[in-house]
């Protein structure tokens, strides 16, 4: 939008009726976008004070839709377990969530982090299953985007690089998991540079996690917010334009959502079975 905007106000006449909007437009709010996908309170409730700590426990719009995917889990998942323990063969709900449960567990989980992995899905079925949700609501109208928060997908992240560094000591022992992280045969003048990568690639894995989740839900969201906006700055004659690509890359956004909860849970368990399995 901001492109769009510079390009028109180097090109349009000074005294035309498009740069007049433009202007306007720019003086009026020129962060109208971000005011939308900004976060905001929902129920203000009083700081704790805890010694030198101030834990503010205030729900926000964000906060909202984590607490509202959280409970849509439990009844959607207690329900089909319910519904299927009634039935021979699962049917409906019960049989879709089944359905993507399989694919979690033979094409994601399994593949990534190899042997040893059934006890863990307990683990990657929440972690898949709650991003998915989350990301499903944003597309509602008047919901908001839980994981367009760094702070939630940071959260997200450290529960895995958590997971990753406790079952990667737990299965090597503390000194075998730290010793497995240099490749074997590196000369010994190397070694320092080594330890410096690897610690900084221990570091890396969980940031990567929370900005590629965190950029791709914030960046669907402000495109269609900018291509709405061009009905505003332009004038109603690209609305069907407006309307045509917006709706494009609300259906992307659908894709996305799904994808970008595949993606994180997938990385997790690679990040998590390369902890565990270091000779491999």
């Amino acid at each position: 939008m901001k492109l769009l905007t510079a390009f028109i106000q180097q090109n349009a006449p000074a005294d035309s009726t498009l740069m007049q909007k433009v202007q306007q437009t720019v003086q009026d709010d020129g962060n109208w976008i971000m005011h939308h996908i900004a976060d905001k309170p929902v129920l203000v409730l009083p700081p704790i004070h805890i010694g030198g700590f101030t834990l503010d426990m205030s729900i926000s719009m964000k906060i909202l839709m984590l607490i509202i995917a959280a409970v849509l889990m439990v009844i959607l998942f207690g329900y089909a377990a319910a519904s299927n323990k009634k039935r021979k063969h699962p049917t409906g709900l019960g049989n879709f969530l089944e359905m993507l449960m399989v694919f979690v567990r033979d094409d994601v989980v399994k593949p990534s982090m190899g042997h040893g992995a059934d006890k863990y899905l307990p683990f990657f079925f929440t972690m898949f299953f709650f991003i998915l949700f989350v990301n499903v609501i944003s597309l509602f109208p008047g919901m908001s985007t839980g994981t367009s928060s760094i702070s939630v997908t940071a959260g997200l992240a450290l529960i895995t690089f958590i997971m990753t560094q406790i079952h990667g000591i737990k299965h090597n022992g503390f000194v075998g998991y730290f010793k497995g992280l240099i490749p074997p045969g590196v000369p010994v003048f190397v070694l320092p540079i080594m330890v410096i990568i690897e610690f900084l690639g221990l570091l890396t894995k969980p940031f990567a996690l929370a900005i590629r989740l965190f950029a791709n839900m914030t960046a669907g969201h402000i495109v269609i917010y900018a291509l709405i906006g061009l009905i505003f700055m332009l004038g109603y004659a690209v609305i069907p334009v407006s309307i045509a690509f917006t709706l494009f890359i609300y259906v992307l956004e659908i894709l996305v959502a799904v994808l970008q909860a595949y993606i994180f849970t997938m990385l997790s368990a690679l990040f998590i079975g390369m902890a565990i399995h270091q000779d491999h």
